[in-house]
């Protein structure tokens, strides 16, 4: 569906509209990151059917040809051998005991579920930077309003400035004052407009959209920023790093398991058929030839039987693996208890800046009532002749500068609550 509105989008008019659900939909299925770990989790899916061939019978044919140039002579003037000789041979050879493919199936489920975790791990990943990179852009189109707004409101304080001059009843320093104050806005508003540009570009290259379609995202920080904080916790059993270690030891326990499977015995039957005809000449027997005319003899045997194999010494090439692998199982072993109090800090320090910024959102929304209130009681005085351009200034100053902060704190706060589900684990849609 999503691709579907993507290629409408492109078709119409090169631009797309999207919201933040839609942007995570078109990211998870058309990042060339997730395909991969996709592809690489069907790639163990064959590495498990190679394994099973290994039960399975195995077939195999061939035939030979063979022309005498010189046969062999005896004492006498007796040869024998055939001057053309036909061959066509078959074998069937059947597992019936074999530990160490047994054990390598489970080493495969165990690299099929690290594989697996790894593509959660990578949508995982791509989801907080999808709504980071979306989160971004909001930021920067709404601080552009800000500043859109604060250059039409500096614009008209300006021209009613420069009629007050024209009468005499404003100084040309608050003229300067006013006009100087709109000139500084401008490199501000150009800053945010090339922001918001390669705020764009970003979110494109997550969702493998082209550079030449242009992008709209909906959505409002204001909006966004109304979401509820509810089941926070410190757990972090759903850790994807933590998963991964965990599922890379089992790996590793698996193919001890495998390689000390090598040591014990297998069981096969076989069998084989054959089917051969040999063009032979009369035999000579010291110059009388043989009455028989027949010059073909054929020949079609069949067998079967039990094979057992039993490993005695092998160069301690097998003892050598298990040490290893023990060795890397203490490794892992290792690595794990220490990441895990890595991500127990980490998740801790994420849950308290996800908490700050929430209470820092809520102190910057009363502090931008504040300045607009102090903006309106100095507009007006400046208006009635009470006060002075540079109050008037400083407080126009400080109302924009306050809802900037805001913006900036609805944007710290969504961030963080995106950094927080990713070290927790919570992909796309859970809560």
């Amino acid at each position: 569906m999503i691709i579907a509105f993507w290629a409408a989008g492109v078709a119409a008019s090169a631009q797309m509209r999207l919201t933040l659900p839609q942007a995570l939909d078109l990211a998870l299925s058309e990042n060339p990151t997730v395909k991969v770990a996709e592809m690489e989790v069907q790639r163990y899916d064959y590495v498990k059917r190679q394994t099973w061939g290994n039960l399975l019978p195995q077939i195999s044919a061939s035939g030979s040809y063979t022309r005498s140039i010189v046969k062999s002579e005896m004492r006498g003037g007796i040869s024998f051998g055939a001057d053309n000789t036909f061959a066509v041979q078959g074998d069937l050879s059947l597992p019936l005991f074999a530990p160490s493919v047994y054990r390598t199936l489970k080493m495969n489920d165990a690299q099929m579920a690290t594989a697996v975790e790894a593509a959660r791990a990578s949508r995982i990943d791509l989801t907080a930077e999808v709504k980071k990179a979306f989160y971004n852009i909001l930021l920067a189109e709404q601080s552009l309003a800000v500043l859109r707004e604060s250059e039409a409101t500096v614009q008209r304080t300006v021209d009613d400035t420069q009629v007050q001059y024209k009468h005499g009843l404003a100084s040309e320093y608050d003229l300067l004052t006013a006009q100087v104050q709109l000139s500084n806005l401008k490199p501000t508003i150009l800053q945010t407009e090339n922001s918001i540009k390669l705020a764009k570009l970003m979110l494109k290259m997550y969702l493998s959209i082209p550079e030449d379609v242009e992008i709209e995202v909906v959505g409002e920080l204001d909006a966004l920023r109304d979401d509820v904080l509810a089941g926070l916790t410190t757990d972090v059993t759903d850790n994807s790093d933590l998963r991964t270690l965990e599922l890379q030891e089992e790996v590793l326990r698996r193919s001890l398991k495998a390689a000390n499977a090598g040591r014990m015995p297998t069981l096969a039957a076989f069998g084989s058929a054959s089917y051969t005809g040999n063009d032979m000449e009369p035999f000579n027997f010291g110059g009388a030839a043989a009455t028989d005319d027949s010059r073909y003899f054929w020949t079609h045997p069949i067998s079967v039987g039990l094979q057992l194999s039993v490993p005695i010494f092998s160069g301690l090439t097998k003892m050598n693996r298990s040490r290893e692998l023990k060795n890397q199982i203490s490794q892992l072993s290792l690595q794990r208890s220490y990441a895990r109090q890595q991500i127990d800090v980490q998740v801790r320090s994420a849950l308290n800046d996800l908490l700050t910024a929430r209470e820092t959102m809520y102190a910057q929304e009363l502090t931008v009532e504040q300045a607009r209130k102090a903006y309106k009681i100095s507009d007006t005085r400046y208006r009635a002749g009470a006060g002075t351009i540079l109050e008037l200034n400083s407080a126009q100053l400080s109302q924009t500068q306050a809802q900037l902060n805001f913006s900036q704190a609805i944007y710290d706060y969504l961030s963080a609550k995106a950094e927080y589900d990713r070290i927790v684990g919570r992909e796309h849609g859970n809560k």
